[in-house]
């Protein structure tokens, strides 16, 4: 069974975000120097803008809402590839209410195993739609900043978005 990517890269107050579909379903955004980004040349062909059709037009009128403030939850189909347990972990992170935020022992609760914090963690970092997958919105026990694949400083902007803190 063959595939076909494309991909298409989109402004954003973070940087470029790269979009990725698999057969026409949103499966990857990237940021720019994300760790666990695959190379570039598994990413398909590029699609220009502007685009006539799902899911690039719809993904990146959800995010232009997003960052206006004005969208709190992503309806955008999404074809996500990963383990069984990374993909419960992925469920669980798009419950998490925008502007709030949880504990990795609190997802490994949800999920039943609450001595899965670290096994959390590790699908948290491999989520393979950031943003719209809020893996921004899980923190340490303590309530500090811990990993991102983005990077700690978009992590930080992220969250004080959605709390209000900072507006673009």
């Amino acid at each position: 069974m063959s595939s076909t990517k494309q991909h298409t890269v989109i402004d954003s107050p973070y940087g470029p975000l790269t979009l990725v579909a698999d057969d026409g379903v949103l499966c990857g955004l990237y940021m720019t120097d994300q760790r666990h980004r695959p190379a570039e040349e598994t990413f398909g062909t590029r699609a220009e803008a502007p685009f006539a059709k799902a899911p690039f037009a719809a993904a990146e009128e959800e995010l232009e809402a997003y960052f206006a403030g004005g969208l709190k939850e992503f309806t955008v189909e999404l074809g996500l590839r990963g383990t069984p347990f990374q993909r419960s972990v992925w469920d669980q992170l798009r419950k998490i209410p925008y502007g709030e935020t949880r504990t990795y022992g609190e997802l490994a609760d949800a999920l039943g195993n609450p001595t899965a914090s670290r096994a959390v963690g590790l699908a948290n970092g491999r989520n393979p739609v950031g943003i719209i997958v809020p893996c921004h919105r899980v923190v340490g026990a303590n309530g500090g900043l811990t990993g991102y694949g983005g990077g700690l400083d978009r992590k930080q902007r992220l969250l004080d978005f959605e709390s209000g803190a900072a507006l673009f």
